[in-house]
């Protein structure tokens, strides 16, 4: 079989525009159980938190990578939400339409896989590359069924 190499041209910034300044900034999660959610990213991940504040009954926290002050995942916990899906397969979560998953950047996919399992995260399948995009990635959950993927360069 022979190996094709993909060179991905992303087109010109467009520092014209009306949103130039607009920059990914976090995504959030809804649990019913905050401490539960806080502390799973806080153990498995080792996510910290930046903020935490109140809104009516819920409990709500900007939680950060490690290394990065740039994103968070913003935890909305209490209350009574409804119960998301619980995927044991990534093509099994390819069928609703909305939400799927975050991405975060890795520098080695399989390390931090093994990394995850000795830490009892729920990896849906093996790494695998996906050359189209010149990508490994790998995709796991966490304890209330919010999908996250690992991608890195391949």
């Amino acid at each position: 079989m022979e190996e094709t190499t993909i060179t991905i041209q992303h087109p010109l910034r467009n520092e014209a525009s009306e949103f130039s300044t607009m920059r990914g900034g976090h995504v959030a999660l809804r649990a019913a159980d905050y401490a539960g959610i806080v502390k799973w990213y806080q153990e498995k991940l080792d996510f910290r938190i930046i903020q935490e504040w109140l809104l009516g009954d819920l409990q709500l926290a900007f939680l950060a990578p490690p290394n990065d002050d740039n994103f968070c995942v913003e935890i909305l916990g209490g209350g009574q939400p409804l119960p998301q899906p619980d995927y044991t397969d990534l093509n099994e979560s390819l069928q609703p339409a909305g939400y799927h998953h975050f991405c975060l950047e890795v520098l080695n996919i399989d390390q931090t896989v093994a990394d995850l399992r000795r830490r009892g995260v729920n990896v849906l399948g093996e790494p695998f590359d996906f050359p189209t995009i010149s990508k490994r990635m790998a995709f796991f959950a966490d304890p209330y069924g919010n999908l996250i993927e690992l991608a890195s360069r391949l």
